[in-house]
C-alpha cells in the first residue's frame, strides 16, 4: 500500500512573529488534541504559543510547563495569534468564531491537529467516521490489528492525541476515529483505508441545520484517496449512497450490507457474516460476535473488512470480533438492582444512537433522555418509544421539545436536573424485569463536563441506590 499520505506545500510560508528566528505556530485549545500538537510542533522546531479561551485542566497545564511551552488561559491574545504562520485549532471551536474569521480573512492557514501530525508520519492510516458507531468500530479495529501483531496506535477522537503519539512513538499503523469537526480542518491528509459507517442528522447546529453540509464534512475522509486506497461504506445507508452519487471517489470501494449480497465487501447470509476482499475471504456466525445487535453487526462488518484488507489471518479476525465486549458509555451494562437492569449509553448524543439502543432492548424500558438539543428530530423514535418505553425521565435544563414529542406516547414524562435525581426517579418508575436506559440523544454540557462525566455520574448514582 502506498503510504505517501501527505504532500507539503510548494512554498514555505513567510516568517511571522516567533522567537530566535523560529516560525510562530499558534494552537487554539489546550485539551488532549492541542497539547499533543504543541509538543509535536515544539519537537519540529516551531515557536509554539498555546491559547485557550477557557481554563486549562491541571494535567495539561503541568505538561505545557514541563515542556517550557508558552501558553495562556481564559483569553485569546490576538497579537500573539494573528502573527502565526499557521494555526491549529481545537475541533470544538466553530468556524464562525470571530478569531477564526480574522485568521481566515488575513490568509493564515487554520488546520486540525490531525492534519498537522500527518506531515510527520509515514504510517498507514485507517480513518473511521460516521454519525454513530465510530468509537466502537475504531476500538474493535484497533484490537483486531493489535491481535494480528501489527505495530498500531489508536488516536483521533479517542485515547492519546495523534500528534503526541507521532512525537513519541514509531507506529506503522494508526486507527483514527475522526469526527466531522476534525475532518473540516483536514486538507491534504490522506487516509489509506477510510470507513464511513453512516450519515444521520447530528451537530446540525454547526452546519447551518443543513444535512448536505454535514454529509460533505463526512466525505472529506475520502478527499485525497487514490486507487491504492480503500473506501469502506454502508450500502444500506441512504444518505451515504446519496452522497456517493454526486462524488468521484478515487479509492477501491468495499460496501457492507445486512440487506443484500455485495461482492466485494461484506454481507449477511442468513446468520453469517461473509467478507470478500481482493484475494481474501472470511465467514463468521453473528451469534459468535462479542457485540450483539443490528448496529453492532454493521460495526463488526466494517472492522472485519479492514482486517481482511490488511490480510490478517481469519483466526485473528474471528477471535478479536468474538472477544471484544464494547466500550465504556456505549450500551454498557452497569448492573441489576431489585431485578431492574441499568444500562449506560451516555455516548448516545444524537437521536439515531438512541434509536439503535432502543432497537436492541428486549425488556420494557424507562428511558432517560435529554441535555443540549442539537436540532433533534424525535419523530424517528416515536414508534420504538410507543412499543418499548413505559416512562421517560428527562435529564436536562430545557426539556420542552422532549415533552412535545413524547407526552402523548407514554404515560409518564418527568423532569430531573441531576444524575442522582434521574436514576432515583427511573428506579421508582421501573418494575422487576424492566431496564433503565440512559440514552440521552443530546449533548451533555448543560449539566455535565462531557458525555463521560454524565455516564460516570449515572453509574455512581446506580451504585448509591
Amino acid at each position: 500500500m502506498n503510504n505517501n499520505k501527505y504532500t507539503t506545500t510548494n512554498a514555505t510560508p513567510p516568517l511571522r512573529g516567533g522567537r530566535e528566528g523560529c516560525e510562530r505556530l499558534a494552537i487554539l485549545g489546550a485539551g488532549e488534541s492541542g497539547v499533543g500538537a504543541a509538543y509535536l510542533a515544539q519537537q519540529q522546531g516551531y515557536d509554539v504559543f498555546v491559547s485557550d479561551f477557557g481554563s486549562i485542566a491541571d494535567k495539561y497545564k503541568q505538561q505545557l510547563q514541563q515542556w517550557n511551552i508558552h501558553f495562556e488561559e481564559n483569553q485569546h491574545t490576538e497579537a500573539e495569534i494573528l502573527n502565526a504562520v499557521e494555526v491549529i485549532k481545537s475541533p470544538g471551536i466553530p468556524e464562525k468564531a470571530p478569531l477564526i474569521k480574522k485568521l481566515r480573512a488575513q490568509g493564515t492557514p487554520v488546520i486540525s491537529e490531525i492534519e498537522f501530525a500527518g506531515r510527520y508520519t509515514k504510517a498507514t492510516i485507517i480513518g473511521i467516521t460516521g454519525s454513530n458507531g465510530k468509537t466502537t468500530t475504531s476500538s474493535l479495529t484497533y484490537e483486531i490489528l493489535k491481535h494480528g501483531g501489527l505495530n498500531v496506535g489508536l488516536a483521533g477522537n479517542i485515547g492519546k492525541s495523534f500528534a503526541y503519539q507521532v512525537a513519541t512513538e514509531q507506529f506503522d499503523y494508526y486507527v483514527l476515529e475522526l469526527s466531522s469537526f476534525m475532518l473540516d480542518d483536514m486538507y491534504r491528509f490522506r487516509v489509506n483505508i477510510a470507513v464511513l459507517l453512516n450519515i444521520t442528522p447530528d451537530h446540525l447546529d454547526r452546519y447551518d441545520y443543513q444535512l448536505d453540509k454535514y454529509a460533505a464534512s463526512k466525505f472529506r475522509i475520502a478527499q485525497n484517496q487514490t486507487a491504492d486506497d480503500y473506501f469502506i461504506y454502508c450500502a444500506d445507508d441512504a444518505e451515504t449512497l446519496r452522497g456517493m452519487a454526486g462524488r468521484s471517489l478515487g479509492a477501491q470501494l468495499l460496501p457492507f450490507s445486512i440487506e443484500k449480497q455485495v461482492n466485494p465487501g461484506a454481507y449477511l447470509d442468513q446468520q453469517n457474516i461473509i467478507i470478500h476482499t481482493p484475494n481474501e475471504e472470511f465467514q463468521m456466525a453473528t451469534n459468535d460476535l462479542g457485540l450483539q445487535g443490528k448496529h453492532n453487526t454493521y460495526n463488526s462488518m466494517a472492522s472485519g473488512i479492514v482486517g481482511k484488507v490488511l490480510q490478517l489471518r481469519n483466526q485473528t479476525v474471528r477471535e478479536s470480533m468474538g472477544e471484544f465486549k464494547g466500550i465504556e458509555h456505549r450500551l454498557e451494562a452497569v448492573g441489576q438492582i431489585g431485578g431492574i437492569s441499568f444500562i449506560n449509553d451516555s455516548k448516545a448524543t444524537n437521536v439515531n444512537s438512541t434509536w439503535f439502543a432502543l432497537e436492541s432492548m428486549t425488556a420494557k424500558v424507562v428511558l432517560i433522555l435529554g441535555g443540549v438539543d442539537k436540532g433533534n428530530d424525535y419523530n424517528m423514535l416515536k414508534s420504538l418509544v410507543k412499543d418499548k418505553v413505559k416512562a421517560i425521565v428527562c435529564l436536562g435544563k430545557d426539556n420542552r421539545r422532549i415533552h412535545e414529542a413524547f407526552d402523548d406516547e407514554v404515560d409518564m414524562v418527568v423532569n430531573t436536573t441531576s444524575a442522582t435525581e434521574a436514576v432515583t426517579a427511573a428506579y421508582h418508575l421501573a418494575s422487576k424485569g424492566d431496564t433503565v436506559l440512559l440514552s440521552p440523544a443530546c449533548a451533555s454540557f448543560d449539566l455535565f463536563k462531557n458525555y463521560e462525566d454524565r455516564g460516570q455520574q449515572f453509574k455512581d448514582a446506580v451504585k448509591q441506590l
